[in-house]
């Protein structure tokens, strides 16, 4: 198959630090190349891919513009959508993935080729909410089941879980005396809980985590009085060394989440770790967590409390084992695989 991949701009991909979306990108284009397909990449042009790159861009947008607006953000995310359509009548490719949700979605009725798109974060933003509405008959593929609870009117065709090199994560036994968090400083991302519950006991937090520019002010006032350097201890974001690194040695990662997480990279990369994860009951977690063999699922800030005293208890061969049998980027991209042929086959 001659199969164009879209990218989004805000990272490379693969992210030299945090970026999910482009992790699961890469995991799909690379495995795809691998088993002979004929791959384009459109992504920025620092990417790193054995397919065919197209640059949209020199740089991801955040480090082209670190400090600018979302507005602005959002402009420079759409005058590019030019190139992409020029891209698109160059490679003639059989079947686009696209991973910019809406920007491409609107332009599907112009497209010499079936489109599908993963949808990768929350179904909450006005236009997402306005295209899939308006374009409720496109082909849209979920990361969880949770996920299409925004919109269940519309066409999902499947739904295929996130993927991740597993051998590419350490897995250890032998865990030091702290928990871990790691993702995104903002306040649907429950560190501030976090921090205020680990001060109420005897327990380390070691945090890794990107800030964005719309999320400096939440970290001064709400997150940076909480840091002390001893209990908790913040070493900032890091690459794929550094995760490796803070998740093989925690007790467990902890995350409460504010918002309906659509997937939860991060609850599977802990897992390859042999690290359990302790999360509230909430978005795609029922669907990643079973309760007692790779985690604790709980309701409640004191329920995680308690639970950090019980955590210990969980296999750490069996979270590993768990993930390399339900979330390996090569299940996932089997999976990737199996839906284009399907409907390359219908569009016939």
């Amino acid at each position: 198959m001659n199969i164009l991949e879209i990218a989004g701009l805000d990272e490379r991909v693969p992210p030299q630090k945090y970026g999910g979306a482009e992790l699961v990108i890469s995991a799909i284009t690379e495995r795809l190349v691998k088993k002979g397909h004929d791959v384009t990449l459109l992504a920025t042009g620092n990417s790193q891919t054995k397919a065919k790159l197209v640059p949209i861009l020199p740089e991801p947008i955040r480090e082209l513009h670190p400090t600018d607006t979302e507005q602005w953000q959002q402009y420079l995310k759409v005058i590019i959508v030019p190139d992409i359509l020029k891209a698109i009548r160059d490679t003639r490719p059989d079947i686009i993935h696209n991973h910019i949700s809406w920007r491409m979605i609107v332009l599907e009725k112009i497209l010499p080729c079936p489109m599908v798109s993963t949808i990768h974060g929350p179904i909450t933003s006005f236009n997402d909410r306005q295209t899939f509405g308006r374009f409720p008959n496109h082909r849209y593929v979920s990361i969880s089941n949770n996920q299409r609870k925004a919109m269940p009117e519309i066409r999902w065709l499947s739904t295929i879980y996130n993927g991740i090199d597993v051998s590419s994560f350490t897995y250890t036994e032998k865990k030091d005396d702290y928990f871990a968090f790691l993702g995104r400083i903002s306040p649907e991302k429950g560190l501030k809980e976090i921090c205020l519950l680990i001060k109420k006991t005897k327990h380390k937090l070691k945090i890794a985590a990107k800030i964005d520019y719309t999320d400096v002010a939440f970290y001064k006032k709400e997150i940076m009085p909480l840091i002390d350097g001893e209990q908790i201890e913040f070493v900032g974001e890091v690459d794929h060394h550094g995760k490796n690194k803070l998740l093989r040695n925690a007790r467990a990662l902890l995350l409460w989440l504010n918002w309906e997480e659509p997937f939860g990279l991060v609850v599977i990369e802990a897992n390859a770790c042999g690290t359990p994860v302790i999360v509230n009951r909430r978005g795609a977690m029922m669907e990643l967590i079973e309760h007692g063999k790779n985690g604790i699922l709980v309701d409640t800030l004191l329920e995680m409390k308690n639970a950090l005293e019980h955590v210990h208890k969980i296999s750490t061969n069996a979270c590993r084992t768990y993930v390399e049998k339900r979330f390996s980027a090569d299940i996932m991209t089997d999976r990737y695989e199996e839906l284009f042929k399907t409907i390359i086959k219908d569009d016939d």
